[in-house]
């Protein structure tokens, strides 16, 4: 049994695609496959729950660089590949209703630009001396409202520019009836909790160490 909505899941993957500029996830395996062609990731194949496909797929991949990835706890998806495969650092899939979004607010010396390219909409926090503090993406597409790569500079953690991102790319929302998704690490769940954002389910992760032939 699924642990999360294949569809949900399924619309989630397409529009983190279009933020990133990636292929759209295809089925395979009861799951979907987003053929990346990053450095750092050729392939990864997502699965709404343990999915018997999961140990089919694990038993004929032998390279490195391609993830498997579940929706379920990680001891869930270690059991359906074979020792080989190492378990990545936790992630969550967290969702949030619409409703009122606030108004984002910055903390004095710092500037935000909101731009807007296709259907993704990018929001850039910057210092007093211009330099890129943080940023974000957003994408709406078939149900969901996706917020994608929320990432703060070291140096400028704990100022409130993550909730402003997210305010601000809130703001793009069209349809109030699109599930607000994103996945999270297991320190950004911990601000996205007091945004008013819940876990999903947790999203683990698997992949083949990189000196396996």
């Amino acid at each position: 049994m699924s642990t999360v909505d294949p569809q949900l899941l399924a619309s989630w993957l397409s529009a983190r695609s279009i933020a990133r500029g990636l292929p759209a996830p295809v089925p395979d395996r009861s799951g979907l496959r987003v053929d990346t062609g990053q450095p750092d990731e050729l392939r990864r194949y997502v699965f709404a729950g343990a999915d018997p496909g999961i140990t089919e797929l694990a038993r004929e991949i032998n390279q490195p660089k391609v993830f498997i990835k579940m929706c379920g706890r990680p001891s869930l998806l270690q059991a359906r590949v074979t020792p080989r495969w190492e378990l990545q650092p936790d992630a969550y899939l967290m969702i949030k209703d619409a409703g009122r979004n606030p108004v984002p607010s910055l903390p004095s010396g710092f500037w935000m630009q909101v731009s807007t390219e296709g259907l993704t909409t990018i929001a850039r926090i910057f210092a007093e001396d211009d330099t890129l503090a943080a940023s974000g993406y957003a994408v709406e597409y078939e149900g969901v409202f996706a917020f994608d790569r929320i990432a703060t500079e070291a140096q400028h953690q704990r100022q409130g520019l993550g909730a402003a991102l997210m305010a601000a790319l809130g703001t793009a929302q069209q349809s109030q009836a699109a599930q607000r998704v994103l996945v999270a690490t297991e320190q950004g769940r911990a601000l996205y909790a007091t945004l008013g954002w819940r876990v999903l389910s947790p999203y683990s992760t698997v992949a083949l160490p990189d000196d396996e032939a």
